[in-house]
C-alpha cells in the first residue's frame, strides 16, 4: 500500500508541472512508465538521437556481426537514414535546435561498448541492446502519435509505427536466435 502512495504521490509531483514532467519524464523513462506525450522538443531530440545510435551500432554490426546482424544492419542503415531525413525535412523554425549534432553521453557508451566488444562477444552485446532500443523507440513514438503537440510530427509518428515494430519483432527474434 505504501508503495502505490508513492507511485501516486510521485506521478502526482511529476504531472502538476507540465513542463518539468515532460523533459524531466522523458529523461527519466516516468513519462513512457505513465504513457505521456514527450513534448515535442523531446519527441525530436529522442527521435533523432534513436536513430542517429541505429546507424552507428548498425555500421559497427555490418563490419562485426554474424550474417543475420549484417543483414538486420543493413536494413537499419536505411530505414534510420530515411527516418532521420524526413524528420529533419519536418521540423522548422525553433525546434530545429531540438535535433542534436552528436551522440548524447549514454549514447556514446553503448557504441563505445560495442566497438570495443571481441567479435566472439560482439552478438551478446548488439542484439538486446537493438531490443532494448526499439522497445523504447515503440514507445516514444506510441506516445507521441496519441497525444504529440505537433500534427504533422504525429501523423508522422502514426505512419512510421509499424516499421519500429518490425524492427523490434527482427531484433528480438535476432536476440532469441542468438541463445
Amino acid at each position: 500500500m505504501y508503495r502505490s502512495l508513492a507511485i501516486l504521490a510521485l506521478s502526482a509531483a511529476f504531472l502538476s508541472s507540465s513542463a518539468l514532467a515532460q523533459s524531466v519524464g522523458e529523461k527519466t523513462g516516468v513519462n513512457s512508465t505513465l504513457g505521456i506525450a514527450p513534448k515535442t522538443a523531446d519527441f525530436i531530440k529522442e527521435a533523432a538521437m534513436s536513430d542517429m545510435l541505429e546507424i552507428e551500432s548498425s555500421k559497427l554490426a555490418q563490419q562485426k556481426g554474424n550474417a543475420t546482424e549484417k543483414t538486420f544492419a543493413g536494413q537499419m542503415v536505411a530505414d534510420h537514414t530515411k527516418t532521420s531525413t524526413e524528420l529533419k525535412s519536418m521540423v522548422s523554425g525553433d525546434m530545429k535546435t531540438a535535433i542534436p549534432t552528436a551522440l548524447d553521453d549514454a549514447s556514446q557508451k553503448k557504441l563505445d561498448k560495442l566497438r570495443d566488444a571481441k567479435p566472439e562477444n560482439f552478438a551478446s552485446e548488439f542484439d538486446p541492446m537493438q531490443v532494448s532500443a526499439h522497445k523504447d523507440a515503440v514507445s516514444l513514438f506510441e506516445r507521441y502519435a496519441k497525444g504529440g503537440e505537433d500534427s504533422k510530427l504525429k501523423d508522422w509518428a502514426g505512419k512510421t509505427l509499424p516499421a519500429l515494430q518490425h524492427h523490434l519483432e527482427m531484433a528480438q527474434d535476432m536476440d532469441k536466435n542468438r541463445k
